[in-house]
């Protein structure tokens, strides 16, 4: 399809914004609403039948954490689905920029996606390929209006996933889909039989392994096949020491850290379910507030503590606040993103963390 190209005599295409492993994403103006929407269309290849199932039901979801399914249908022996357009980047593009992400932002990413997963599961509807690439967030540092996305790929992934099974060995599969969601497939996933059908715990270990990620920078089980080797093998990577060396950050930290191990529970009868995931976030003490984003201009006390300047103003900032292994060092320029609190005679930074 091209620009200018006219769907259903109702949606304008604008230009192609993306491909999965299984459609094509275009975004279209809808001219009788007056607004953006996301178009998709399956690849070629990819079972109709399948792809109106999944319209079906990521239409059962309702959530503000979840791109709303707006409308199916057919044209020219082709199907469109329209989803809500979500303005920004994905949680991969900025994890590519954060390297990792403090446990305050990180419990807050926690609270909201279990609540956008608990709203699906309530709707009976199954991720199934749960990552970083599916959620996407406002554009800048703040990641407050997080949605998922590609619900409406569901049956279509759990295609995907019987088709690899059929072969013998799933997670040998040479599919891009199939290779992008192991670094987060629970294990009932990655070795199911034929037929299987892995229920919402399945999410929950994908939303765990993610959230290992946005908290240490590291993949749980390490990418491609070698996580379904450490998978199998029950060997993960361990929590860095870093996470509880800042008595500012330990109480938080240990507490995520105890919700992502459950998480990752081999058992899916020990994994919490999305509700009782809320229901913890509710408790936990977080900041959530404005993030900004600054520039090093100078540091002090020999280095430890210094002043950044950004778009908000000038802020103080001290090393103790400075969460993960990258630390500002001595060098101007260097980009952090942080909270801004009032102070005299400079406002304080904090969280700190080390932005590219």
């Amino acid at each position: 399809m091209n620009a200018s190209d006219v769907i259903s005599g109702r949606y304008e295409i604008k230009r192609h914004v993306g491909r999965g492993g299984m459609q094509d994403v275009y975004l279209a103006m809808d001219k009788l609403l007056e607004m953006e929407v996301a178009l998709k269309t399956p690849q070629a290849g990819q079972q109709d039948k399948r792809f109106s199932q999944s319209a079906i039901l990521a239409a059962r979801v309702n959530h503000h954490n979840v791109a709303k399914t707006l409308d199916y249908f057919e044209e020219n022996g082709k199907l469109f689905l329209i989803e809500e357009y979500v303005v920004g980047e994905t949680l991969e593009d900025k994890l590519a920029r954060f390297g990792l992400v403090d446990p305050h932002l990180s419990a807050r990413i926690l609270h909201h996606m279990s609540k956008g997963i608990a709203a699906s599961h309530h709707a009976g509807v199954v991720h199934r390929d749960l990552k970083p690439s599916n959620i996407m967030a406002e554009p800048g540092v703040n990641l407050h209006r997080l949605k998922i996305t590609d619900f409406g790929i569901a049956t279509l992934t759990e295609g995907l996933l019987d088709e690899a099974a059929r072969g013998g060995d799933l997670t040998r599969s040479t599919s891009g889909t199939i290779k992008g969601a192991l670094p987060y497939m629970a294990p009932e996933m990655m070795f199911r039989a034929p037929g299987d059908h892995p229920g919402p715990p399945a999410d929950i270990w994908s939303l765990g392994a993610l959230m290992f990620r946005l908290l240490t920078g590291e993949y749980p089980f390490g990418v491609f096949l070698d996580a379904a080797v450490n998978v199998r093998n029950k060997t993960r990577k361990a929590w860095p020491a870093f996470m509880k060396a800042n008595p500012q950050y330990e109480p938080l930290a240990s507490e995520l850290i105890s919700m992502v191990d459950r998480c990752l529970e081999y058992d899916p009868d020990k994994r919490p379910t999305a509700d009782q995931l809320v229901a913890e976030c509710d408790q936990l003490c977080y900041i959530n507030v404005h993030r900004s984003e600054g520039t090093v201009t100078n540091f002090i006390q020999n280095g430890y503590s210094g002043f950044a300047t950004g778009r908000d103003g000038q802020i103080f900032f001290s090393m103790e606040s400075v969460y993960g292994t990258t630390r500002p060092g001595t060098a101007k320029n260097t980009k952090l993103c942080y909270c801004m609190f009032p102070g005299n005679p400079r406002h304080r930074g904090h969280p700190i963390v080390v932005i590219g």
